[in-house]
């Protein structure tokens, strides 16, 4: 009986550093793609703003992208 309880208990703290785990491996992620949106962010606007400008330059348009 009391193996029993021993593996019920063993289960469940178990189960627990499994949601910590997961919320860890969450976290890292969000943190992953906070970093790589900011690294890359002003690159990639900076890529747009080119072929905005050189759409705009070619149209006569006067709206800008």
């Amino acid at each position: 009986m009391l193996a029993r309880i021993r593996t019920i208990q063993a289960a469940k703290s178990e189960e627990g550093a499994s949601a910590v785990e997961y919320a860890l491996l969450v976290a890292a992620i969000a943190a992953l793609i906070v970093i790589v949106v900011f690294a890359f962010g002003g690159l990639i606007n900076n890529i747009f703003k080119d072929t905005c400008d050189s759409i705009g330059a070619k149209t006569t348009s006067t709206e800008t992208c």
